[in-house]
Order: C-alpha cells, then structure tokens, then sequence
C-alpha cells in the first residue's frame, strides 16, 4: 500500500484535526506531559490487514513518537489476538491519535477482508473480482488500495481514465452505434453497457470489445456469453453478492464487479491497548 501520495497526507491531516481540533482536553487535563507509554494495535478477530502503513503518517502529524514497529503489512491475515502494530511516545499523542489510527485500520480492514472473501468465492475459476466507484467521497485510493490488499482487482479509477458507456450515455449519444464511435475519437480503453439482446447484437456488430451485461441471471449470462463466443471479453455486474458470485464466474464472464466490496464492508474488529 503505497501513501506517498499528497492527497492521503491531506486525508490523514484533516482526520486528525477534525477529532483533535484545538487540543485533547482529555488526555491533557489527566496525562502528564513527560508520561511516556507504549501501545500495540490488536486483532480482534480473523481479518485481511489494510492501512497499517497509515500509521507513520498519522502519528507524525500528530506529534511523533518514539518508536513505530510495523508487525502485519496490508495485505497480510491477522487472526484474534495477533499484534498488528507496536508504538512507543509520549503518552499523550498515543492516546490523541487512537481513534484516527483504528478508524482507518477497521474501516479499510473491513474492505480487504470483504474484497478477500469475494476473491475466495471464486477462486478456480478464470474470472476476476473488480471493484466499483462506489466508494466514501475523499477515500477512493486508500479504498482501492485495499481492495488489491484483499486480493480483489481495481476498476477504472474515475471518470477520467477510461471509458464506459452505460444505458443513460446511450440513450443521450442516440443508440450504442452512435455512442462507440463518439467514443473511440478519445483513444481510451471502452467498454459498453448492454440490457437487452438487441443491444448486446448492436454492439458487436459495431465492433465492441468489452461488454458490460448488467441485471442478469447467472442462466442468463450464461445464454449471453455463450452467443458472444468470444468475440468481446464480459464483465458481468448488478446483484453480485458473495453468496452468489460463484455461479456468475462459471458462467464464462472475465470479470465481476461488486460495490459491495467498498459500501458494504463491515469494520474489523481491532483495538488499541496502552501500557505504561
């Protein structure tokens, strides 16, 4: 997981000064100023590690400390009770910088192991899990990093690196002919929603390469990417839950996207615990 980036130093600055603001009053009026202590981060259950390399970042703008000691990296399984990460400072800027450190550890732990468990469910299959960008305003790189922690693959990473034509790009280009060759002049990569067999027909014929088949069943798609043979890779999205996204994959499709893997992710449990 790669943080050098000036937006994710911007992140880990306004996260903190949105929960320090002018100063921790609780820490302050009961720590001394010279206490030192150590801390270590804990799993609390099984999960896919994301973000712990957040840390150095997080506890220098929050004031420095002595000693940080990286025991997971993203990307690593942690199970109960494993220590993810050990740091040694000034008591007081452990403590101001808690719930920021976990916040981003839970929050993008909780995208890794999600994005872990979707890569699982189709482990042996030749079809790949991809992410959407349905992810939290201002978070997308560190979610998407997580997301390839977790062993999920990234869709494209905004609206500006790729092109993909969907049913209200057509409907405004005036029908999927139309809308691929507008396309093509910007010399991206394109792919093109198709609803109906009509369009997926239309889309071919116009030279489509790689198709998004949405709102299908897995028998469906199956039908779908049977009459396609080939001729255009498939991505297959709408309703993929883990609980079903095996029998998508063995339809034949190249890819699945979920936006579950980012919006619906649950937490990890992990927590912080201080010694003196």
């Amino acid at each position: 997981m790669d943080v050098s980036h000036p937006e994710i130093a911007e992140l880990v600055r306004r996260a903190l000064e949105e929960d320090i603001g002018p100063g921790d009053v609780t820490s302050e009026a009961c720590v001394p100023a010279d206490r030192k202590a150590s801390g270590c981060f804990l799993a609390r259950e099984s999960q896919i590690v994301a973000g712990v390399e957040l840390l150095p970042l997080i506890y220098q703008a929050g004031g420095g400390v002595d000693e940080l000691v990286l025991d997971k990296c993203s990307g690593d399984r942690a199970g109960a009770g494993d220590v993810v990460a050990r740091v040694r400072g000034n008591a007081r800027v452990l403590l101001s910088c808690e719930r920021v450190a976990l916040n981003f550890l839970q929050h993008l732990g909780g995208i890794a192991t999600m994005a872990a468990k979707f890569a699982g469910a189709v482990a042996g299959t030749r079809c790949r899990v991809l992410d959407t960008r349905k992810t939290t305003p201002g978070m997308r790189r560190l979610e998407k990093m997580a997301v390839a922690a977790g062993g999920a693959f990234n869709h494209r990473f905004g609206l500006y690196d790729a092109v993909l034509v969907k049913n209200n790009h057509i409907a405004a280009a005036g029908g999927v002919r139309q809308a691929l060759e507008n396309a093509r002049a910007r010399g991206l990569p394109i792919e093109i929603e198709v609803r109906t067999r009509a369009e997926l027909e239309e889309a071919l014929e116009a030279g489509a390469t790689h198709l998004l088949l949405d709102n299908l069943t897995p028998a469906q798609a199956a039908e779908w990417i049977r009459f396609i043979a080939g001729r255009a890779t498939v991505e297959l999205s709408g309703g993929i839950t883990l609980d079903n996204a095996r029998a998508y994959a063995e339809t034949g499709a190249g890819f699945l996207s979920s936006g579950a893997i980012t919006h619906s992710a649950i937490a990890v449990d992990l927590s912080f615990r201080l010694d003196l």
